[in-house]
């Protein structure tokens, strides 16, 4: 097989295409054309061949050999059901995002007629059944179980909550049409996460389902297939670069990845947040060592309102200056100009900032009879020292770090367990999707590859 290998990611706008050499750990070229999902997924992707050729030479066979991702077509789009919001709606929302989902709803207790109506209005690919420990509560799930069944859904149905009441779901369905995978539980014990069995489960509904269903495996037998989600990928690079390769390559370390796009802002931690300071005591929800969240009202184009909404809560603008700050944005609408550049600076760190506050973890402070009581809620991001940039509006910035400086900690919210001291780097030629894809076969080299790629800023 040659060196040279080519990726691609079916976006929901373009179809992006990297070609990388993979003996050498170069990138050698990067192309892109406007998706054709709706019409013939195919001519978005030959249009991106046809510009990679003026870059690097294409052969039938590297065209075979090419790996993919897709977010096209809304993604992978999946609901979740618990028992409780706190612990197993939650443990259920977690696995959905880290296999790359985006998460279009979460329901708890037991479903009613018109819960089920917004779910069906809802339309998600996959219901995420979950509920109970493991020996628990089994009532619940079994409810909802047979609410399903009853339903008109389409919806593939993953099954991970109590394994005991796992026989009577099978029951609920049986003879009714839906599709239903049985898993482990995503909480086998109160307040602890066992996410990589549904991972895998979901994956393998996507490969064989979803990609079907939604038009994208066309491609198949043109290309080596589609192999993942591509927040899936991203998530794959981002572990790739923090743990590394063992007996090739020692990886950064703990590290938190922003990805700002259009429609949201994806965070990425990959470290296992425990209280880095004497006395705190962790709360709540085990927190999974690898983890993503996906912010949908803080896209750089699709949600400029709510960005100025916020921006006037944070008082960096006033209403007026906000909505005008809203309307520069939206006559540039891509690369920044120098009409628009101040906005996007501000509007991009403002992002990267909401989302990282909503991802890392906080302190809980409270004046009990015994002194004062220090609780930690989520993960504690604060000695990590690496903090990675993606996306449109941080690689194409003019001030690239002034953007990623929105992730780091803040003297007057010393409560929100942000990084102190990191060092900012960003992706500038968009490959991490493609890293992830080569991290499969190769991480070797998928590793040297993302590691040249990274620029510190």
């Amino acid at each position: 097989m040659s060196h040279i290998r080519f990726f691609a990611d079916f976006g929901s706008t373009f179809t992006k295409l990297v070609a990388l050499d993979t003996e050498n750990a170069e990138l050698l070229g990067r192309a892109q054309a406007p998706s054709t999902v709706e019409t013939d997924i195919m001519d978005g992707l030959e249009a991106a061949f046809a510009e990679m050729r003026r870059l690097v030479p294409v052969t039938e066979a590297d065209i075979r050999a090419t790996a993919a991702c897709s977010s096209a077509a809304g993604g992978l789009r999946m609901l979740c059901i618990g028992l409780v919001p706190d612990y197993t709606t939650e443990a259920g929302r977690l696995a959905a995002l880290g296999a790359g989902a985006k998460v279009v709803g979460e329901y708890s207790y037991e479903l009613s007629r018109f819960e089920l109506e917004e779910i069906a209005a809802l339309d998600p690919d996959i219901i995420l059944l979950t509920g109970g420990t493991d020996g628990g509560n089994s009532r619940v799930i079994v409810h909802n179980a047979r609410m399903l069944a009853e339903s008109a859904l389409t919806a593939h149905i993953v099954a991970a909550g109590n394994i005991r009441a796992q026989e009577e779901i099978r029951e609920a369905f049986r003879g009714t049409g839906h599709q239903v995978y049985f898993t482990d539980n995503v909480m086998p014990t109160l307040g602890k996460l066992w996410l990589e069995p549904v991972n895998r489960v979901i994956r393998q509904v996507f490969l064989s389902h979803i990609v079907e269903a939604k038009g994208i495996a066309r491609v198949n037998g043109t290309i080596a297939g589609i192999r993942m989600p591509t927040p899936s990928a991203v998530f794959e690079a981002a572990k790739l670069l923090a743990n590394g390769v063992p007996g090739a390559a020692a990886g950064l370390g703990d590290l938190l990845l922003v990805d700002v796009g259009g429609a949201t802002t994806d965070v990425y931690s990959v470290c296992d947040g425990r209280p880095t300071n004497d006395g705190v005591e962790l709360v709540g929800m085990e927190e999974p060592y690898a983890k993503r969240t996906v912010e949908g009202d803080l896209g750089l184009y699709h949600n400029l309102e709510t960005l100025a909404r916020i921006a006037d809560d944070e008082r960096i603008l006033a209403g007026e200056d906000g909505q005008r700050a809203v309307e520069t944005l939206r006559s540039t609408r891509s690369v920044p100009t120098a009409a628009s550049e101040r906005e996007q600076l501000l509007f991009s760190r403002l992002a990267v900032k909401t989302a990282v506050d909503r991802h890392a973890g906080r302190l809980i402070t409270d004046l009990t009879p015994h002194g004062l009581s220090v609780r930690q809620r989520g993960k504690d991001l604060s000695k990590l020292k690496t903090v990675i940039g993606s996306g449109g509006p941080v690689a194409f910035s003019p001030d690239p770090r002034l953007v990623l400086e929105g992730a780091a900690a803040e003297r007057d919210r010393a409560s929100i367990l942000k990084p102190k001291e990191p060092r900012f780097y960003i992706d500038g030629s968009y490959i991490l999707f493609a890293v992830g894809l080569l991290a499969e076969e190769d991480p070797a080299a998928a590793y040297r590859i993302a590691e040249g790629a990274l620029r510190e800023v």
